[in-house]
Order: structure tokens, then sequence, then C-alpha cells
């Protein structure tokens, strides 16, 4: 069935579009976009008062399957993105087993075609993830993976971490790179400041990430190969990719929400939904992380989605493990937190959102261009709601902004013109 959308907001930063429109959508792709479109025998979807968008794009979460499918799988992860506006998903690697061969790849395609959005796996980086020996990264492109990473895991060996750069680069894939010095981090639970001195825990000091970095930089810009930093948190880092940037290395980095919302105060409580790796640092950072949004400096938005059971997050916080869920919260946490406090205008945001992310890892999507696939995302910007555990259509439930008031809802998501999400369906 084809569709029609009537009459809403069309923002498409890639192609400079920020007009009411409508949106004809023909066998699974864009096919119009004008003032007015007249069409017979076609779905019709109304949306006055709205915002029509690229579907957003995430480059960095964790949907558990193969392994712990009690957590997540490749099908609620994709429902749990729809909900969320994404038609996009990029997996991470860590699963059990990891995505380090060919077999594992074709497993995650296997299942993501059943998936109601796209879903692409990255593949490790190192054999296990063990950060020794190189994974055949050759047989990893031919069977389909979109990028390289051991997330979870930095590759804390230099020699290593040079070579994959350099194989990386012959099989035209990126490296998203988890920078995490575990001698500095080891067994830290939140970040290291005067807090975690008064509540007792040990703390991961910003150095054990921006230290990465700038070994990482330099490696780029030594062998003048691309590299993209994973959830960029501290001060430090934003400013060592910034002169890096300045200098023309080839980086990109991305962010998460919490980083740019949530404090270190909030672990006063000892909620284990608040142990998140990198930790939610000081409002310094959240401050210098806002800033690397809208000068630049930091190019996406990702989620880091990193659903645990509720037997596991309900442990004390020096037990349970770290992570949050975040694919059905991340645009409205955008939308109330930097498009409405004006850090960023709301073309800004869809770009590091869908337009940004599709580019940096050539992925299908970002955009609304004529013959595209139509990937798009309906919002009601104006519709106030409160995050509930009960709400959630992630199979976990743990949540850093659970009980926090947002604003901006997604209506309608739309994958390679099917409804996916939304009263149309």
């Amino acid at each position: 069935m084809n569709l029609l959308i009537k009459q809403g907001r069309v923002i498409d930063p890639q192609n400079k579009i920020d007009k009411i429109a409508d949106i004809f959508i023909a066998e699974g792709k864009v096919a119009q976009i004008k003032n007015k479109i007249s069409k017979d025998n076609c779905e019709i979807i109304d949306a006055r008062d709205k915002v029509v968008i690229p579907g957003l794009v995430d480059i960095h979460c964790h949907l558990r399957e193969p392994g712990r499918e009690d957590e997540e799988t490749i099908s609620s992860g994709a429902e749990a993105g729809a909900k969320g506006g994404f038609t996009t998903l990029c997996c991470m690697p860590n699963t059990q087993p990891v995505i380090d061969n060919q077999e594992v790849v074709r497993f995650i395609y296997t299942k993501a075609e059943q998936a109601k959005i796209n879903v692409y796996p990255f593949g490790a980086v190192t054999k296990k993830q063990e950060g020794q020996e190189l994974a055949e990264i050759g047989e990893l492109k031919k069977a389909g993976v979109v990028g390289l990473s051991d997330d979870g895991s930095a590759i804390l060996n230099s020699r290593v971490m040079r070579r994959a750069l350099e194989y990386a680069r012959m099989f035209d894939l990126l490296i998203t790179a988890h920078c995490e010095d575990k001698d500095l981090s080891d067994s830290g639970l939140m970040n290291e400041s005067f807090l975690s001195t008064v509540l007792g825990l040990e703390g991961i000091p910003d150095i054990a990430e921006s230290v990465m970095v700038a070994r990482d930089l330099q490696l780029s810009q030594f062998l003048n190969v691309a590299i993209h930093f994973a959830h960029i948190s501290a001060e430090r880092s934003v400013e060592l990719i910034r002169e890096a940037k300045k200098k023309g290395i080839k980086v990109t980095c991305e962010t998460m929400p919490h980083y740019w919302t949530l404090t270190e105060e909030c672990v006063k409580n000892f909620d284990p939904n608040f142990k998140i790796n990198p930790p939610l640092r000081s409002r310094k950072d959240v401050e210098a992380i806002k800033q690397g949004l809208k000068d630049g400096t930091i190019d996406v938005i990702a989620t880091d989605h990193a659903p645990h059971s509720p037997e596991e997050k309900e442990l004390s916080f020096a037990q349970a493990p770290f992570g949050t869920i975040g694919l059905e919260t991340a645009l409205a946490a955008g939308i109330t937190e930097l498009v409405e406090k004006n850090v960023l205008t709301l073309s800004q945001l869809i770009e590091k959102m869908s337009t940004k992310p599709a580019k940096i890892f050539n992925l299908c999507g970002g955009n609304l261009s004529i013959g595209s696939p139509a990937d798009l995302t309906i919002v009601d910007l104006n519709k106030e709601w409160t995050v509930k555990k009960e709400n959630f259509i992630s199979k976990s439930k743990n949540s850093a902004f659970l009980g926090r008031k947002l604003k901006g809802e997604v209506v309608t998501t739309i994958c390679r013109g099917k409804v996916v999400y939304g009263n149309n369906l």
C-alpha cells in the first residue's frame, strides 16, 4: 500500500528542507515531496501539527542476541527502536558468542530479516574481544558487518590497535574505539570525585577515557586513517577531539543522552540504573558535552542501549552491571534538553541522530531524498510524557530516565515504506 503523509513540517538536514509539505511514498521509497499532493488508492496519514523527519539511525546499541535473549532480542530491540523513532540500529559485537566470525554475522542477518526495522551488525576487532589477536576482518567484511568495535573492552595493546586501524582501512571499515584504560578505571563504580569519596565508592577518573582518546588520536594521525570514538563523556576528551579536528585528523565521535542530561549526583541514592560505563560525570563535563554538540566537535548522538534483566539490576550498586536502556527515550531527551534549551536546533538534533551517523558508517537512510528508502518518523513535539517502567517495549526496563518528564513523542515510524509503529498500524 502506498502512503501519503499530509501537511507535516518536513525537516531533512541533508537536503536543507524545513517546510510544511506532503510526502508520497510508493513501492517503499520516497516518491514526491511537494506543498500539496493528491493521490488515489493510497493510505493517508494526517501529520498536521507534527514534524516529519528521516528515521533515526543508532550506530551503537546492544541487542544481546545471541546469548542473552532474556535481556533483549533483535526483534524486541527493533520494536523498542521503532517506538523511539529509529529505523536503523547497529548492534555491538559483545554478544555470546562474540560477533567475530562469519557464522555469527549470518545469524544476526537471519534474525534481522524478521525485525520491524533495519538491523546491521558490527564485527569485533579482535578475536573474542580479548584485545590480543585480530579477528578475520576481511571475512567479517564479506559477511556484511558495517563497522568494527571491541565495545565494552578497550584494546590496550597499542601495536594491536595500530594493526587494526591499518586492516580496517584496507577493507573500508571504520573502527569505533572504546576508550578506557583499565589500569586506571580498574574496579571503579562511578566518576572519581569528592562525591565518590563521600559515598565510599571506588572512582573511575576521567583520564581513564581521555588518555586512550589521546593515544588513538596519535595513531590515527600517524597512519592517516579515520577513527570513531564511542560514548564520549569527559571534558578532557572533548577538548582533545576538538583540537584534533582543527589539525585535520580524521576523527568522529558520539555521545549519549545520559552524558548531557545526568550527572554523578544521581548516584547519591545508590540506584543501579545510574551505574553506567563510562560513568555519569560532573556538571562541568555535562556542560562540555553540550558545547561539543553545539560546536560540532561531537558528531553523533547514539544510545548505547544496554539492557539488563531486573534480577541483575536489582543487585547492590557494587554488584549490578553497568548500563542503561535508551532507544525509547533518546529523541525525547534530545528535544527536552537540547532543543527546548537552545543548545541545538531541531534540524541539528536530527542531523546528529540520523543524517550524520548514516553518512559516517555508509548506511542507507538519514535523508528524505527522492528515490531513497522511505524510512521516516513523525513526531509530536508538544506532547509531554513521563518515563515509566510499564510503558517500555524493550524486554529490559533499566532506564536512567525513569520518572523524568520528557517532551516530544513519536507518533508514527515508517521503515521501507511500511508503518512499523503508531496508530496507523
